[in-house]
């Protein structure tokens, strides 16, 4: 799931105006209430569950291997990962409806300290499986193949084993996560839901404001531009305190846990060596002079300026394409692109739209931005859009709709194997907005709309590739600084502004106030490190749809297996059916190469 970002309070949009009937969420699929029966049961059942689970196997594991009866435990596990994977989806989804509710934030608070009290007994679950030797774990899959089906997910524990502490340690780091990292994520969260910015007049929250940097009228983008940093820089205090005291909390937890690199915890989190890591971000740096700096070089050519001004950057062209898309369009579309490509996919994604299962409005309080909430497997993902009918919105309907395929797919894996790391969940989302895109250019005849098309294609590209890598160098100067002791608001921005200038060219300005930009990326705060995941999954899928475009034959199937998969395979055995290798560097250059393409497209077909 993209990784969520709590909105301000902003208004209700007009009754679903111009759009449509916007769908709505319905979470009694989950629960009835917070108060409900079914909740209270389930709660109870976890509780109790988790205390007995704990009495049986604690302490008792190689010798359950060794009698082919460890699946048992395995399956145990497994259940009660669902229940309380249940809960805490339930009361996170009901708290991103309205993140300015005290009784939503209350029941979430609450609930969150119930499961982590649970789960502080189960801690021994996996630490005591790493104790295991390695031969009785082989011998326990060869006698018992519902066992073997989870190798893959023994192998990823076994990475884990060098970097794991004592379990009282454990205990400790785990119980006191709710009154560390968590809580200051929540200040975080809870702070950015109440910013206000004025825009020529007018209150807005940060997606609103956010929003104005890509409108029509620089003027507008201008003041918005000008909000932006006045209100961030008026909290700078605060973001900056609450980066000091998260990068100084994951380099104590790194110390003790030994890792040698400060990503180190992402990239065994995400199931991909370092070493790719390092040949992707090299990679893409390699390319800036190529890709972004030639494309904002372009841009601001065709703007009639030597270089774009910061709030420029995302803006339309002057031939953009300004329609409206209903909702009943954007649906019609999507869904039209997926199930060209293949029925199966359609089928797959239709019950989203019908089933309670996306929240489409803007609404007072509401999450902003999009994510894909995968839920439980014994449920099924909820969407949540901020739909405001543009192009872009439908782009970003069919990328949470491929995360929600995807995980609909992969949950007969379970609740342990159907979590597919990020360097890989980003695939569907990403191969979805390609088909959209592609099915869209496709039906559109008129020249400068094309252009307008394949312009904004190549800038969500940049802002999936370039920027995003971009994120992660400031990620790990920001970390890598934060060793020698804490960082003044001065040199956060100066090193944002560094990062900015080498990741997009001479082609952009950085106007004054755009050093505080760094302060509202939510990623860093929830997810170090995540950042990449979204370059790795754009080249990836640039590559695969190169695939695709070459033999489309078999494609479809090979492709469903891959999302069926989930998080059972490791990304090279994945990628071997396509003959597509991420430790190759050939395969970096294959997903840059599309965007370079598409940038030689323009400039060869720009508008008069």
């Amino acid at each position: 799931m993209a990784d969520l970002v709590r909105a301000p309070e902003a208004a209700a949009q007009k009754g679903h105006n111009e759009f449509g009937a916007l769908p709505e969420w319905n979470l009694d699929d989950l629960y009835p209430g917070p108060e409900s029966a079914e909740l209270k049961r389930d709660l109870d059942w976890s509780r109790t569950e988790a205390k007995a689970f704990e009495a049986d196997y604690k302490g008792k594991l190689e010798g359950l291997a060794k009698a082919g009866r460890l699946y048992e435990a395995v399956e145990r596990s497994e259940k009660l990962g669902d229940v309380t994977g249940r809960l805490s989806a339930y009361a996170y989804l009901r708290y991103a409806l309205n993140t300015q509710d005290p009784a939503r934030v209350k029941f979430l608070g609450d609930l969150s300290q119930a499961i982590t009290d649970l789960a502080t007994g189960l801690l021994f679950w996996e630490l005591e499986l790493n104790t295991i030797d390695d031969a009785v774990i082989e011998a326990a899959m060869a006698m018992d193949d519902n066992l073997a089906r989870y190798r893959h997910w023994f192998a990823e524990l076994r990475k884990a084993k060098p970097y794991q502490l004592d379990e009282k340690i454990e205990e400790l780091f785990f119980e006191k996560s709710v009154t560390g990292a968590q809580a200051w994520n929540r200040l975080f969260d809870e702070t950015m839901s109440g910013l206000k910015f004025e825009v020529d007049g007018e209150t807005l929250p940060v997606e609103g404001a956010l929003h104005l940097l890509s409108d029509k009228d620089e003027k507008k983008r201008a003041s918005a531009f000008a909000a932006i940093g006045k209100t961030l820089s008026d909290n700078g205090r605060l973001f900056t305190h609450i980066t000091n005291v998260l990068a100084k909390d994951k380099e104590i937890s790194d110390r003790w846990r030994g890792y040698t690199d400060i990503a180190d915890s992402r990239h065994l989190a995400n199931s991909v060596e370092r070493e790719v890591v390092d040949a992707l971000e090299t990679a893409v740096r390699e390319a800036y002079p190529r890709l972004s700096h030639r494309y904002y070089q372009m841009k601001a050519k065709w703007f009639g300026k030597d270089e774009l001004n910061a709030w420029d950057r995302n803006a339309p062209l002057p031939t953009s394409d300004d329609r409206t898309f209903d909702w009943e369009t954007a649906k019609t579309t999507v869904l039209e692109a997926y199930g060209k490509f293949s029925p199966e996919l359609r089928q797959v994604a239709e019950p989203f739209f019908t089933g309670g299962w996306i929240d489409g409005p803007v609404k007072p309080g509401k999450a902003m931005g999009a994510f894909a909430h995968p839920t439980v497997p014994s449920a099924h993902p909820y969407l949540m859009l901020n739909y405001l009918g543009k192009a872009r919105d439908v782009m970003t309907l069919a990328h949470e709709l491929g995360h929600g395929v995807h995980q609909v797919l992969a949950s007969p894996q379970g609740s342990i194997l159907a979590n597919t790391p990020l360097t890989l969940a980003e695939t569907a989302s990403v191969f979805g907005e390609m088909l959209t895109f592609r099915s869209m250019l496709d039906k559109t005849t008129d020249r400068k709309q094309r252009f307008a098309m394949l312009s904004q294609k190549v800038e969500d590209m940049l802002n999936t590739v370039v920027r995003q890598i971009a994120f992660y160098t400031f990620e790990r100067r920001v970390h890598t600084a934060r060793k020698e002791g804490e960082l003044t608001r001065e040199q956060l921005d100066e090193i944002w502004l560094d990062v900015s200038r080498e990741s997009l060219g001479p082609g952009v300005k950085l106007n004054d106030g755009y050093g505080v930009f760094w302060s509202y990326i939510p990623h860093f705060i929830h997810s170090p490190f995540y950042v990449y995941a979204y370059a790795f999954g754009d080249c990836l899928v640039n590559s695969l749809y190169a695939q695709y475009e070459k033999a489309s034959e078999g494609f479809a199937e090979r492709y469903f297996e891959l999302l069926k998969a989930g998080g059972s395979k490791h990304h090279s055995e994945l990628l071997k059916p396509f003959g597509l290798d991420a430790r190759d560097p050939g395969f970096w250059s294959l997903g840059l190469s599309m965007i370079e393409r598409l940038i030689g497209e323009l400039a060869e077909t720009q508008p008069n």
